[in-house]
């Protein structure tokens, strides 16, 4: 097989057209490629002037700088644009490869053309371009401080009201890691996590809280919300990130707490003293007078709990179940029995979160309960109580529980008073609560008290996440 052969083979072979210009410019060859590209023919190709193929086709400005003042004074030249209409096919966008192929003996040589079509290319680089330009504009729109970031956390774009509030340049966002921006405020281990879990679970961040110091601003707190973005047909994703301030609502928030915990504990301070004096007037009180007087204090001891416990709330005055019996029995132990009682009351409780606009009548059912059983269950002044709340499916139960003598040992007819009254107040706070009451009684011996309150409480949550340095 001879040289020519070979080089003809190869010719047919490479997949951009090709065409061979001789020192006048005409056209001596094409391969297929080229034939397919503009959808023409031998026939009509070879022998004309690179000028006069397809009715001019390649007269253009372009070619003639190429062919006539590059190409004279170079021997190689690579990627020449030219962009036109060309019949058949339209507008395309062409590269161009040119070669002066000189052989021993000649001056001037053939040309060698290389031609890639470029058109999609330049098309869709266009429409991202225009898609950017877009974006870019939407971004320095929204109010709020903006950022996307590649797949490995480098900055794409910042928009104007981000680089405006942190006092930097776009060229100092461009390419760099959101964590190595200022001072490192945003190089939050919590932070980095869940930004790791947005691109490959694709689940999006909702109001993550980040408080820092930040040069220029001072001591501010961020609310972040960060969800993947991705352009259909394109496998490449970003990641969103919106930047809202929530400083000036976050400090009204605590100064609003600190007045609410300030005047529980004033509130507390005020019913302790009525507690005191209500036991101070027991004391020259006749001996029948002094349970009445008894039972308001704890009465008023259960309010006054609520709101120590409120007053040291530090989850917005939220208070749980468990903590809240806990100074209930307290409070009954001090005021009813005395260090030296052989009466205990304990706690088997739940942390589970109390409604507050219902806490003060659970407080006091839980204090008549209470009381009934320290008063009536244990003649022989020995025994137990257990106050208990427990999670039941979206209610809670509350249950207090003696082994004393037992209710059924009590003819009703014959009860005291004081004792049907303490049952009125029972059934007033659980109508209060929307709860309904069963009454167990265990192998003859004790008392159960069963108690189911709807929506009363649920499980303690965990809190908004949340990054402070």
């Amino acid at each position: 097989m001879t040289a020519d052969v070979i080089a003809s083979e190869i010719v047919e072979t490479v997949p951009s057209a090709l065409m061979i210009l001789d020192r006048n410019l005409n056209i001596t060859s094409a391969n297929r490629a080229f034939y397919l590209m503009f959808r023409t023919s031998p026939a009509e190709t070879e022998g004309s002037h690179i000028y006069a193929l397809g009715n001019g086709q390649w007269d253009i400005p372009a070619v003639r700088t190429l062919l006539e003042s590059v190409i004279p004074r170079q021997t190689l030249v690579e990627k020449f644009e030219v962009e036109h209409d060309f019949p058949n096919i339209g507008r395309r966008t062409m590269l161009v490869n040119a070669r002066r192929i000189v052989r021993p003996g000649e001056l001037d040589g053939a040309i060698l053309l290389a031609i890639e079509d470029v058109s999609v290319e330049r098309a869709a680089r266009s429409e991202i371009e225009r898609t950017w330009r877009l974006t870019q504009s939407i971004v320095d729109t929204i109010r709020d401080p903006l950022v996307v970031l590649e797949n490995d956390m480098t900055i794409v774009t910042a928009s104007k009201t981000f680089l405006t509030i942190f006092g930097i340049t776009e060229a100092e966002t461009r390419g760099q890691r959101l964590s190595e921006l200022g001072q490192r405020q945003w190089d939050v281990p919590a932070l980095r996590h869940l930004m790791k879990k947005v691109l490959p679970e694709n689940k999006p961040i909702e109001s993550f809280e980040i408080e820092d110091d930040f040069p220029g601003l001072g001591r501010r707190v961020f609310n972040l919300n960060a969800r993947k973005i991705s352009q259909p047909g394109n496998h490449a994703h970003r990641m969103l990130i919106v930047f809202e301030d929530i400083t000036d609502r976050k400090q009204r928030e605590r100064d609003a707490e600190v007045l609410k915990n300030e005047i529980s504990h004033r509130i507390k301070n005020n019913l302790q003293i009525i507690v005191g004096l209500i036991g101070f007037e027991a004391k020259s009180m006749p001996d029948a007078n002094v349970v009445g007087y008894k039972a308001m204090q704890t009465r008023i001891g259960a309010i006054a709990e609520l709101y120590d416990l409120i007053s040291h709330s530090s989850r917005n005055g939220a208070i749980t179940a468990d903590s809240y019996l806990r100074g209930i029995a307290k409070t009954l132990s001090a005021t009813l029995l005395g260090e030296a009682s052989n009466i205990k009351i304990e706690v088997d409780a739940e942390a589970l979160d109390l409604d507050p606009d219902k806490a003060v009548p659970f407080g006091l059912l839980v204090n008549e309960l209470a009381t009934n059983a320290v008063k009536h269950a244990f003649p022989d002044g020995i025994g137990r109580v257990v106050l208990s709340v427990k999670q039941a499916g979206d209610s809670i139960a509350l249950t207090v529980s003696d082994n004393g003598i037992g209710i059924a040992t009590k003819d009703p007819d014959t009860a005291k008073s004081s004792e049907r009254r303490g049952f009125n107040y029972i059934t007033i706070f659980v109508r209060q609560l929307g709860g309904t009451i069963a009454a167990s009684l265990p192998d003859g011996t004790g008392t159960t008290v069963a108690i189911l309150l709807p929506r009363l409480g649920t499980p303690v949550a965990s809190g908004p996440a949340r990054a402070a340095a």
